[in-house]
């Protein structure tokens, strides 16, 4: 396990908060550019699931009582899969909610975010995991970065009491040389500055994913990039001190 500047199971930095100033619209890079303004049918096809999952998530908004909510994409949504019985055991009765949604881009969050997913709700706690597929996609690791912090200021824009987990990007492809991995893990390094130490924790648990040389199991990642059951529960277990923390749990 890659550890920094501490003998721990995974990795919280704390460093001063990152000005992100120009960021209301989306990051100003090249690859990066889809602005909030744009119409739904720009964000995702016109009646697609994605939409329809998204008006889900509105009306989970609108009735309230969300105390945990999981932003993210293929690999959050599938918490409701590979993930359900962990999910049930640390998250069934914490009035959590899973706002995942598979092939998101850090472009899609940004705009269900100002689209009405935290409209009604306010969270003690935001679990975020997206730039996934920003690096698969071919992203620098900038362009990624950017994306990853103009969702987190969006979010302190939106549900300011919120505190908000901010997860590195899970590692892919069967080795460490995988060059959607050595993006997303640069952008990681970029992203990481971002906290504050009080309303937002960086948190990177690559490490729990992958072997001693860096490469990656299929029984814990059957594509070597969704998680399998037991990847699961070393999320769940891995992230769990630092949830009940921000959620005020004893």
């Amino acid at each position: 396990m890659n550890l920094v500047n501490a003998a721990k199971p995974f990795v919280i930095v704390f460093t001063g908060l990152l000005v992100l100033g120009g960021c209301d619209s989306g990051p100003s890079t090249e690859g990066n550019t889809m602005p909030l303004e744009q119409p739904a049918s720009a964000v995702y096809q016109n009646d697609s699931w994605q939409l329809r999952r998204h008006a889900e998530f509105n009306e989970i908004a609108r009735r309230g009582d969300v105390d945990l909510v999981f932003l993210g994409d293929s690999i959050t949504q599938q918490w409701e899969d590979s993930g359900r019985e962990v999910w049930d055991q640390y998250y069934s009765t914490r009035k959590a909610a899973n706002f995942g949604i598979s092939g998101d881009q850090t472009q899609h969050v940004l705009w269900r975010i100002e689209h009405g997913n935290f409209d009604g709700i306010h969270p003690k706690a935001i679990v975020v995991l997206i730039g996934d597929n920003n690096a698969l996609a071919g992203e620098s690791a900038q362009e990624i970065a950017d994306g990853v912090m103009a969702v987190v200021k969006k979010l302190r824009d939106k549900v300011p009491e919120s505190k908000i987990l901010l997860l590195a990007i899970f590692p892919s492809g069967e080795q460490p040389t995988y060059p959607p991995r050595k993006r997303a893990v640069a952008a990681n390094a970029i992203f990481r500055n971002i906290t504050d130490g009080k309303m937002i924790l960086y948190l990177d648990i690559g490490d729990v994913f992958t072997n001693l040389d860096g490469s990656i199991s299929k029984a814990i990642m059957p594509d070597f990039d969704h998680l399998s059951p037991t990847g699961y529960g070393l999320w769940a277990e891995a992230i769990e001190p630092v949830v009940k923390d921000l959620m005020g749990e004893k």
